[in-house]
């Protein structure tokens, strides 16, 4: 625990959060494929800003990879090909930082919080954490290694509860699909992924702390192919219309 805070304390010291910034032009210049790694819980945030950035930028195509923070971290330390990294914890993006893997800091763009999800009709009568430690529920949280694993077993442990875990979950949409089709009765997921299920499932607020918010920051990747693209696509992102986009899927400003 004593490393985890030590590495999360690393990036934010190098974060720097920035302030609201142009809109790209839609002026030539770019083109070529721009790689994105992004966390599972951008899914439909990020499908959103790639589809404004390729209007922006026509001859540019982006390639959208989603999934845990921490497994495509350890991707691009081992060299897979990417050019922006999203991650939805400091803790995670400390792992590409230390590597040397990013070209410059990166910079918090926006926050989530995390939510109780159930099934709709919340079938299990789930009222809050403590519920968690029922036997008799079909209890998920996400991989402890993932951010909302992480965030979601310090929340438990803030509440004093220790979880009667039924199902550990590779990334954030893995668990909220199992939620969805009923497989579960209760899991912890961020508010984003509740508005994301349309209905699909229901949302229970945390207790308000330091634990119940991610906080997502975005850089380039080192040896990435498309430098230029790249910077232009995290402009787009700390852009207002970047913000207006995340807000709208309802992620927080930062």
């Amino acid at each position: 625990m004593r490393v985890a805070a030590a590495l999360a304390v690393v990036v934010v010291v190098a974060v720097s959060c920035a302030g609201d910034r142009s809109a790209p032009s839609s002026a030539g210049g770019l083109d070529g494929e721009l790689v994105v790694f992004a966390a599972a819980s951008l899914t439909d945030a990020f499908g959103d800003i790639a589809e404004a950035f390729e209007r922006h930028h026509p001859e540019v195509s982006v390639e959208l990879d989603f999934g845990p923070s921490s497994r495509l971290a350890t991707q691009i330390v081992e060299g897979a090909p990417a050019d922006v990294f999203a991650a939805a914890d400091d803790t995670t993006m400390a792992i590409a930082v230390d590597a040397g893997a990013l070209r410059g800091a990166p910079e918090v763009f926006a926050r989530n919080r995390l939510e109780i999800a159930v099934p709709a009709g919340n079938p299990g009568g789930v009222s809050g954490l403590a519920d968690f430690a029922n036997d008799d529920l079909l209890i998920g949280l996400c991989a402890a290694p993932v951010p909302c694993g992480r965030l979601g077993r310090a929340a438990l442990a803030d509440a004093g509860v220790t979880p009667a875990i039924d199902t550990q979950e590779v990334d954030v949409r893995s668990l909220l699909t199992k939620i969805e089709a009923g497989e579960l009765d209760a899991g912890i997921v961020y508010r984003t992924d509740v508005l994301a299920a349309d209905g699909a499932v229901e949302g229970i607020d945390l207790p308000d702390g330091g634990n119940s918010v991610a906080t997502y920051t975005v850089a380039p990747v080192a040896d990435g192919d498309a430098p230029d693209a790249a910077a232009a696509f995290i402009d787009l992102v700390l852009s207002a219309e970047g913000r207006r986009r995340l807000e709208d899927h309802g992620f927080l400003a930062p």
